[in-house]
């Protein structure tokens, strides 16, 4: 019986992928990212629309009379009555209120980068016992809400004799800022390289020395980052001051703010209200333009590292 040999099984072979694949998978990627940067840029003119309308039509109503805010409030001022920014300045008294809030903003400011940094170069740099309590600890002072701590906060201030006072309001700015600010500095300090700073301890400098003469300066985007944000809470700051400082003259721009719209009354002096929002808003704004590549490098500076 002969037993019949079955030809040996051939491989199935591929189909050849065509050309026009790859042309035509590339061309789905690239519909898929248009429809993407559409969505995306669509996001962010809406966004930008919802920002910056509400900002011109404050400087527009700023130079209008109060019909014409009340009658045409979407219009063009007829001719810009600069009278109002004069009236919010002088008879409001917005520039003591302005002078007032540079005072202490300029002061806690300066107080609060100066320890921060201190603070959190060596909390960064150097290992010892409870190091990581003392930086839990700045941690959960971000997570403590002020409101609860208004009321002794208020009697301590009474004890020592600060309330009402320009110094006893920048300390509590510096102690309300400081948690943020050794937070942010303390990884911006942990990404810069440590052979700069044995090597200037190697030729002799101290410790005081290498920090301000050699870590500083290298941490100036991380600093100007965290200064602008601490610049914008401490200038639109409103609950401290109205619990801690009531003297009429030494009240700031935020407190000036809600004295202008309540003193008023009935007469409805809008157009200088409008003003002296205005005037508190410049500042702000100036501060972010100017600085604002160095507040994206800050930002980004531990991630490129």
């Amino acid at each position: 019986m002969k037993v019949t040999e079955t030809p040996p099984a051939v491989p199935a072979q591929r189909s050849p992928v065509t050309k026009t694949d790859a042309p035509a998978a590339e061309t789905a990627k690239s519909s898929e990212g248009k429809v993407l940067n559409v969505f995306s840029h669509g996001v962010l003119i809406i966004w930008a629309v919802l920002v910056v309308m509400p900002l011109l039509w404050a400087v527009m109503a700023s130079f209008k009379t109060d019909d014409s805010i009340l009658s045409t409030p979407w219009a063009l001022p007829d001719k810009l009555h600069f009278e109002n920014w004069s009236r919010a300045w002088n008879q409001a008294h917005m520039s003591d209120y302005f002078l007032n809030t540079i005072m202490v903003v300029g002061g806690s400011l300066i107080g609060t980068l100066l320890l921060g940094s201190m603070a959190a170069y060596v909390l960064a740099r150097f290992d010892f016992p409870g190091n990581r309590f003392i930086y839990f600890l700045f941690i959960g002072g971000m997570s403590f809400p002020i409101i609860l701590a208004l009321v002794p906060l208020f009697f301590v201030m009474n004890n020592m004799g600060l309330l009402n006072s320009v110094h006893g309001l920048i300390l509590v700015y510096i102690a309300y800022s400081l948690p943020f600010t050794v937070f942010f500095l303390t990884s911006f300090f942990r990404t810069l390289p440590t052979s700069i700073a044995e090597a200037a301890m190697l030729d002799g400098a101290s410790h005081s020395r290498t920090f301000f003469q050699v870590m500083l300066p290298m941490a100036k985007p991380g600093l100007i980052s965290v200064g602008i944000f601490n610049f914008l809470g401490q200038w639109n700051q409103y609950m401290l001051p109205t619990v801690l400082n009531t003297d009429p003259e030494g009240k700031v721009l935020s407190q000036g703010l809600v004295e202008l719209a309540t003193s008023q009354g009935y007469k409805g002096d809008w157009s200088g209200l409008f003003a002296g929002l205005v005037m508190a808003m410049l500042p702000v704004l100036l501060a972010y333009i100017v600085f604002q590549r160095q507040v994206v490098a800050g930002l980004t500076a531990g991630a490129l590292k």
